[in-house]
């Protein structure tokens, strides 16, 4: 996975929030987080976990997916690929660890598949 890129979701954030015409704490209160920690997420302090993207995306009514590219979380990837890795990531009923390994385990799937199809059959990616 990615490394985390902190500031540039924190730019990102701040400006979401800006085109919402949502103020830091009208964000925060929607989000259910706290003013202080949503404003050292925007400044690149904090690195908050998927399922704190998920409630920012659902307050400033935008894909969870596309906050989980920008914080690194997920690469830009085939469409399915992502959206099989949101899914997981926004799934209340597992925590943070679980849903760590559940991907782990995803990805290896995923190459271990790859190596055995051959050149000629892989699906072809369009970005």
């Amino acid at each position: 996975m990615a490394s985390l890129n902190v500031g540039n979701l924190g730019e990102y954030l701040r400006e979401q929030r800006r085109q919402a015409q949502l103020s830091l704490r009208q964000l925060a209160e929607q989000a259910g987080v706290s003013n202080p920690y949503l404003s050292q997420i925007e400044r690149g302090l904090r690195k908050p976990s998927a399922d704190i993207l998920q409630q920012l995306a659902k307050a400033l009514r935008i894909s969870a997916e596309t906050l989980y590219v920008q914080a690194g979380i997920l690469d830009e990837r085939d469409p399915d690929e992502v959206e099989t890795r949101a899914v997981i990531l926004a799934d209340p009923s597992i925590n943070e660890r679980q849903k760590q390994v559940l991907l782990q385990i995803y990805e290896s799937f995923r190459k271990e598949n790859a190596l055995d199809t051959p050149a000629d059959e892989m699906p072809s990616k369009t970005n």
